[in-house]
This record gives structure tokens, sequence and C-alpha cells, in this order.
């Protein structure tokens, strides 16, 4: 049976929140906690990606055992150098890639997304629009690998080709990139 992985991306500035978001109040813990915790009640495991206060995700996820931190040197040269860095360690079969700022995606996304896995891209879609977590086939971690840190993921998944797989779960758009969007998804919870 094949490890189920995914990669998630926590390094980003949080310049339009204003403050970090990874560690904003959510439910009993943070939003990166939700976020990990959603993604760990399916996944074996998850890599993930840090960059900005990366030491303060080492203390706080180090010695999870089901966790591999990944630390973005280059964080500041933007999302796909997090991409690029969380793929190098990766193994070589489908990976889930997530966003740490998404903290209210179920688990039943990821378990929708797995039971159709195939040669192309799964994108979640609800209400005719596309969100996260994305699965990815076993050739998009050698295209992210050879593409350089000025690709997007967008472009690479358009080149290997997509398809969306309907989800019952709105929350696949829910991220939070500013104080009011943070409000919103507090009184959607």
């Amino acid at each position: 049976m094949s490890e189920k992985v995914c990669l998630m991306l926590a390094a980003g500035l949080s310049s339009h929140m204003g403050q970090w978001k990874m560690m904003l109040p959510w439910g009993e813990g943070t939003v990166l906690d939700s976020a990990l915790g959603a993604a760990l009640s399916f996944c074996d495991r998850v890599v993930l990606v840090t960059g900005f206060r990366g030491a303060e995700l080492n203390w706080r996820y180090g010695d999870h055992g089901r966790i591999m931190l990944c630390h973005n040197e280059d964080f500041t040269e933007g999302m796909f150098s997090s991409i690029r860095c969380g793929a190098a360690a990766l193994g070589g079969g489908h990976f889930f890639l997530a966003l740490g700022d998404m903290p209210a995606v179920s688990s039943a996304v990821y378990r929708t997304l797995w039971q159709q896995r195939d040669a192309t891209c799964l994108i979640p879609e609800y209400a005719q629009g596309k969100g996260h977590p994305v699965l990815l086939p076993p050739a998009m971690r050698d295209a992210v690998l050879a593409a350089d840190n000025q690709t997007s993921m967008k472009t690479l998944i358009a080149c290997h080709g997509q398809r969306r797989v309907p989800v019952s779960d709105g929350a696949i758009h829910w991220d939070m990139d500013t104080p009011e969007q943070y409000q919103q998804l507090l009184r959607r919870r």
C-alpha cells in the first residue's frame, strides 16, 4: 500500500496579515495545528516546510514522529522555492500539497482525492471553485525539482494535466491572508 504523504507549506512571512498567522488561535490550538491535524488524520506523514520563524516551528513540531521538518533558507524567494524544498524530502509516490493557513479543511477532502488518484493532478472543487489541498502524481515531484524558482505550481499543473474532483467541503477555499479573512473563518467555524 502506498504511503500517504502531505507536503505542507508554512514558510511565509504573513505580510498581509500583519502578524504571523501560523500560530494564531484556532480551536484548542493554532491555525497550523489544525491544518496539520486534518492532514495527519488521513496521511501517514507530513513534510512541513518552514522558513520565517522556522526555529519556533522546529521547537513545536520537531519531536512529532509523523512530521518531518524541512527548512527553506530561500523562503523569501516565494512559495515555489518552498515547494521545491519540500519536494526534495519526498519519496516517489503521490503526494498532497497543502497550505498551513487553511485550518478548516476536513480529512474527507484528503480521502476523496486519494480514492481517485491516477496520473493526473487532482484539484478539489466545491461550488465551481478550485481549492486546496491538491493531490499530485509521482511525476510532479521530478517536475518541481527540475524547475527554477520563477516557475509557478499552477503552470506545472497545467502542463502536466489536471482533473477537478467534486468535494463537499467549502473549506477548500478558506485560506487566510488578512485579518478580515481570519475573522470570517472564526465566524464560520
